[in-house]
């Protein structure tokens, strides 16, 4: 089964921008309030919350804030895969344990 994904890097930024700020609302935040709380400077949150532009680590210190830390425990795994018969199944290679020096 072949899935399309229509995702961009920067839909995904503005998608995630909003949740943000949103979550702060519902939690009755300001964005100063989100800055003190986080250790995120007040111009990281006002540009992040205008332009989707932060850096990983101050995300993440604003997510712990926000309760929502444990959803990037996500990202990056492994999807369970689907097979249209037992033949692709058993062409699946195992996974590497270590990489090959090049």
């Amino acid at each position: 089964m072949l899935a399309i994904n229509i995702s961009t890097p920067k839909s995904i930024m503005q998608d995630l921008k909003d949740k943000f700020k949103q979550k702060r609302l519902s939690l009755n935040l300001t964005q100063e309030g989100l800055s003190n709380k986080s250790g995120v400077s007040l111009g990281s949150i006002k540009r992040f919350e205008t332009s989707g532009e932060i850096s990983f680590e101050s995300l993440l210190k604003i997510a712990l804030v926000l309760n929502c830390l444990d959803d990037f425990k996500n990202i990056a795994n492994k999807k369970d895969e689907q097979y249209d018969s037992m033949d692709d199944l058993l062409k699946v290679k195992p996974i590497k344990k270590r990489g090959a020096i090049k």
